[in-house]
């Protein structure tokens, strides 16, 4: 069943349609700049258009730019009544707080963006991460989630997984250097999937402990 989203003030409002924005800045920036690195090199574009898509961050941060459009509008859709249940918008803010941990834990450290292409880094694992989680914390309504639902949230990343390997067999190409099996291998690869898988996990537990604490609170 679908929950609306809590109605905030005004200046709340606001800000949840400047968190939109700014999630659709990073992701059209990070566009623009796949097609014109393909573009300089005389590649395809429709091949830099799936490699786009073909990162975690993107896909997640697409999915919290898509959560904050729906919630920053009125027009009612089975698309918006579907991303605005607590249990969906929840799983989205488990999923873009392992994107700015992973990022930050592992890897930060390999490279040094400069110009756009630190804008579109910022955005995209660290405001858009953080604007998200404050989101969820004062609008998305608690007292909804239940244990099963972290099964749910996992089917996301377990797909993304399956995909990635796939792709890689086929193509030689991983987005990640920790999923990278002709580096690394399938030992490593599914050892350092499971650390994430359990990482996703501890924060589904944080986040499904806060929403009955919350959601006790008159």
């Amino acid at each position: 069943m679908a929950v609306e989203l809590t109605r905030g003030s005004p200046v709340e409002r606001q800000c949840i349609r400047l968190a939109a924005v700014l999630g659709w800045l990073g992701l059209s920036i990070q566009l623009y700049l796949v097609f014109y690195g393909r573009w300089s090199v005389e590649a395809s574009l429709l091949g830099g258009l799936v490699s786009y898509f073909s990162y975690f961050t993107v896909l997640t941060n697409t999915l919290v730019a898509a959560v904050l459009t729906s919630a920053a509008t009125t027009r009612e859709s089975r698309g918006r009544t579907f991303l605005l249940q607590p249990w969906v918008s929840s799983g989205i803010a488990v999923s873009i707080s392992v994107v700015g941990l992973a990022y930050s834990l592992l890897l930060r450290h390999l490279w040094h963006p400069q110009g756009w292409q630190l804008i579109a880094d910022e955005l995209l694992h660290d405001v858009m991460p953080l604007l998200f989680v404050l989101y969820w914390w004062r609008c998305v309504p608690k007292g909804h989630l239940r244990l099963g639902h972290i099964g749910l949230w996992a089917i996301y990343p377990l797909l993304y997984f399956a995909y990635v390997l796939l792709r890689g067999r086929s193509l030689g190409i991983y987005p990640y250097p920790f999923v990278d099996v002709e580096k690394l291998g399938y030992p490593q690869v599914f050892l350092n999937a499971s650390g994430i898988l359990l990482g996703f996990v501890v924060v589904a537990l944080v986040v499904l402990g806060l929403d009955r604490w919350r959601g006790s609170r008159p």
